[in-house]
């Protein structure tokens, strides 16, 4: 990553700014105080010498940033680049940024792994987040949406934020001027990207289910109202994690719709927590976004669309490495494809009638509702990822939403084309978008531009161009729907110069399996076609005319991961047995029936994780025993004689239930969730565990407790078990076979691992959840992105617990199977194998390529690979030594 040096007369200054950069972006930057004159006592001054020695302690290949305070410490700084090899002066860059804000922007930036160039915009704009606090004096009130219909405004009577009067807390009359029976509520928003694209549609939605007139008014940040029904309305209110809505309704289910929208915020509107927690992970400054930096629209005659980067002065040399943000993982050779927007040239031109034209504007609205139906069905049937073929809900919404449809057709009133309204209304609202503050939501204006490209390239005959030939797909940003239409036989990869991981691009990249690497800079943009690029998804680079042996090596794995897919694919149904003959269980995670149809079908041997909590969240009211029997059975049915384990609710932390209330905690992953829950709330989990007893007496079905970290929580766990079994007999019902069901527990709180001889004896087996057991072994959020990349399963520490678990399960006579993530990753498939686990269970799309890393174990060996890999020092150093093998 890019050094830093700070240059200033004083050397405790200089010390300082560095402890402060330090403080924010980590130890791992190197930055280096270059302050005072390089003699005793270190008086007042500066010193070239002392820049230059500085310069070499903090040199990196990436380059290195020199910030000064003043007056001759620049002239030092330029004395200094005097001394350097001519070879590094090319990537010595001395910046006139502010030299304290200027530090900590530019060290934040160089621990993301930006390029020389980034680091130092970056380090220019750190007085941005000061400028904006400070432009404006407390008392002034946000700016709000004009008055004519736009982001669905309304009007109101009575003061915003007014006392709620006697009624039920959180809902209460309201009349002032809006009518009898009119009823509010207020609902905290916990999502950590708070009211985005995807919450914002599911909130429209829910709203539109009901007969009532809606309005949301963020009370935090003193916006809105606007009216529920609106996509636009709602996301631009600027709802944030932590902020307060007030949600207003009128009409003959006023009330039904209040407490729909109170469970869809409990249930933090039906995101998923992976979702979540990449979205979390990949938060940049708002500074690094350049699409934040749209220009208003102006009253032009033509007006290109969507907005393009900044030009790049020169396209990257040959050897260049382009650093941007991984976004899916992967390694791609190809040569470059510009995907290249045709110049979309909005007429100004009035219109002769107003009718013609609203008759193209709806047909183009048509067609382009025909298009996102079409891509959202092909994202669907080819990755079955109903999340992902989610993303193109909202640009429905966006199609029919009444803030953008209300000032097109005025504006067609008024004697514009159809192409004009549209773009000016679609503008307009954009700009809205862009004036909020959190830098996530104003990222989905991308989806916005999306759909007014595609409605303008149907109103105008317009088309893009690139995408169709074999290579890698270069672009400035890329809509859902540009993503969607991607062939992966052809795109091999994709590089785009704008846009980020949490972007709906790089989401339906990952779900189509394409390598995709995204925030690289304009300069991507001025490659020439055909250009060859070596693009690697996981470490968020795109090399510029690779050496031919980076290419050939980078085409050998390419080769071998396809030859090895394929037969994995070919043998996805038969059993995983190692070279000497051990067979290893695989099988796949599943939280729905959908799920488990699509397991079966891609060859897993059974479920080896049910997660019951997705069932749960799914239902408007806590399912009853006779509910939960009939999922299970089903499920059961599907699988045909496959086992399946059935994992107890496991809610709390990221994981709520709206019909569940809960005392809010300070730390809810180290609360009261899993089996803590469910032993202090035995009336949830009781009829669980009869529900599973009535299956598990026609079908292989296995019993499992989540978040177990001591022998007296397996014991009270096990009394429920023997009291339920009981009960069901008493009722003459059969409730087992053969001695009932297995009943295992997750190994995923150290105090389990560690304490594993004491519990293997009283259970039939342990599932290792790594996710959770390498979060608290590591004590590292994998959400915090400051210490995210602590939290590595393949850390010695991990699997050194995974390893005693194994011995204590071995001796015990029972089995260990791992369901977390790392039994997904090929590359640990060996060590965990060497460590004693026999069953892994990994998700759907898994399945085939971990059967085949099954196969190619020999045990001996294995066992051998995962006795070193304990004695490593870091995970990295695991993962080297399974390559070398």
């Amino acid at each position: 990553m890019v050094g830093i040096v700070i240059v200033s007369h004083s050397a405790r200054l200089a010390e300082g700014v560095v402890e402060l950069a330090r403080e924010m972006a980590g130890p791992d930057v190197a930055i280096v105080a270059a302050g005072g004159l390089d003699l005793p006592g270190r008086p007042l001054g500066t010193d070239a010498a002392l820049v230059a020695r500085a310069v070499t302690e903090a040199w990196s290949d990436e380059g290195v940033l020199v910030l000064m305070d003043l007056g001759s410490a620049v002239m030092s700084a330029e004395m200094a680049l005097e001394m350097v090899a001519d070879e590094r002066r090319p990537r010595l860059l001395l910046c006139e940024a502010p030299i304290v804000e200027g530090a900590v922007a530019a060290a934040v930036a160089a621990r993301l792994g930006e390029p020389l160039a980034r680091v130092a915009a970056e380090a220019r704009g750190g007085l941005a987040g000061k400028t904006a606090h400070l432009a404006a004096s407390p008392e002034q009130e946000p700016e709000q949406v004009p008055g004519d219909g736009l982001a669905g405004e309304i009007t109101r009577d009575g003061p915003a934020g007014e006392a709620p009067g006697d009624g039920p807390a959180g809902e209460w009359p309201a009349d002032g001027g809006h009518g009898e029976g009119a009823v509010e509520a207020r609902l905290s928003i916990a999502n950590p990207l708070g009211l985005h694209a995807r919450p914002a549609a599911r909130f429209v939605e829910t709203v539109g289910r009901f007969e009532a007139t809606v309005t949301a008014e963020n009370l935090t940040a003193h916006s809105g109202p606007a009216s529920a029904r609106s996509l636009n309305g709602v996301a631009t209110l600027g709802v944030r994690q932590g902020h307060e809505v007030l949600v207003r309704a009128t009409g003959p289910q006023a009330r039904e719709v209040l407490e729909a929208l109170r469970d869809l915020a409990a249930r933090n509107f039906d995101e998923p927590a992976a979702q979540r927690t990449a979205a979390s992970a990949t938060q940049r400054p708002p500074q690094a976004d350049a699409t934040t930096q749209r220009p208003p629209p102006t009253d032009a005659t033509t007006r290109q669309v969507p907005p393009q980067p900044p030009p790049a002065n020169e396209a990257p040399a040959a050897g260049t490495v382009l650093h941007g943000l991984a976004a899916s993982p992967g390694i791609a050779v190809g040569p470059a494809r510009q995907l290249r927007a045709a110049p979309i040239e909005v007429p100004r031109t009035p219109a002769d009638a107003p009718g013609p034209e609203l008759d193209r504007l709806d047909d183009a609205l048509e067609a382009t509702r025909r298009d996102v139906l079409a891509a959202r069905d092909s994202v669907a049937a080819r990755t079955g990822a109903a999340y992902e073929s989610a993303i193109f809900d909202a640009h429905l919404l966006f199609l029919k939403d009444e803030a953008l449809l209300d000032p097109a057709r005025r504006l067609i009133g008024e004697g514009r084309n159809a192409a004009d309204a549209w773009d000016r209304a679609v503008s307009d609202m954009a700009e809205v978008w862009q004036r909020l503050e959190d830098e996530y939501q104003r990222g989905r204006v991308r989806d916005l531009e999306s759909i007014r490209a595609q409605v303008l390239a149907h109103l105008l005959a317009v088309s893009r161009s690139g995408g169709s030939e074999p290579g890698i797909v270069l672009a400035a940003d890329l809509s859902p729907a540009d993503t969607a239409g991607f062939d992966p036989a052809v795109v091999r990869g994709i590089a785009t110069a704008l846009g980020g991981p949490t972007s709906h691009a790089a989401i339906l990249a990952r779900a189509l399996g394409i390598p995709a690497v995204v925030g690289l800079g304009a300069g991507l943009l001025a490659l020439p076609e055909a250009t060859l690029l070596l693009l690697d998804g996981e470490r968020g680079t795109v090399r510029v005319a690779p050496p031919p042996a980076d290419v050939a090596a980078a085409e050998r794995a390419e080769e071998r991961r396809r030859a090895a897919g394929e037969r994995a694919r070919q043998l996805a149904d038969q059993p995983a047995v190692t070279r000497d003959g051990t067979r290893v269980e695989v099988a796949a995670n599943a939280g729905s029936v959908e799920d488990v149809r699509r397991a079966v079908a891609a060859g897993a041997d059974g479920v080896g994780l049910l997660r019951t909590e997705f069932v749960f969240q799914a239902a408007a009211a806590m399912p009853t025993e006779q509910e939960q029997e009939a999922m299970y059975r089903e499920i059961a049915r599907i699988l045909d004689g496959r086992p399946l384990i059935v994992r107890t609710l496991d809610v709390g932390a990221d994981k709520p239930l709206s019909y569940l209330p809960r005392e809010t905690e300070p730390n809810p992953a180290l609360g009261q969730r899993g089996i803590r829950l469910g032993l202090a709330r035995t009336e949830l989990l009781l009829p669980q565990i009869r529900a599973v007893l009535r299956v598990a007496a026609q079908h292989p079905v296995r019993l499992m407790f989540p978040m177990v970290a001591t022998r007296e929580e397996v014991d009270a766990a096990l009394r429920l078990v023997a009291e339920a079994r009981h009960g069901l007999r008493q009722g003459g019902v059969a409730a087992d076979r053969m001695g009932g069901p297995e009943v295992g527990i997750m190994i995923e709180v150290p105090s389990a691992a560690v304490a594993a001889a004491s519990l293997a004896g009283a259970v039939d087996f342990f599932s290792v959840g790594t996710n959770d057991l390498t979060q608290y072994t590591m004590a590292a959020d994998r959400d915090v992105t400051a210490v995210a990349r602590l939290a590595d399963a393949m850390h010695p520490a991990v699997l050194t617990l995974i390893g005693r678990a194994a011995v204590a399960a071995t001796e015990a006579g029972r089995w260990i199977g791992v369901c977390g993530e790392l039994a997904a990753d090929p590359l640990a498939v060996p060590l965990l194998l060497g460590l004693g686990v026999r069953e892994l269970s990994v998700n759907t799309a898994s399945v085939a390529v971990v059967k085949q890393a099954v196969r190619e174990v020999d045990l001996a060996e294995a066992a051998e690979l995962a006795r070193q890999a304990i004695l490593l020092p870091s995970a990295d150093a695991v993962r080297e030594l399974v390559r070398g093998r």
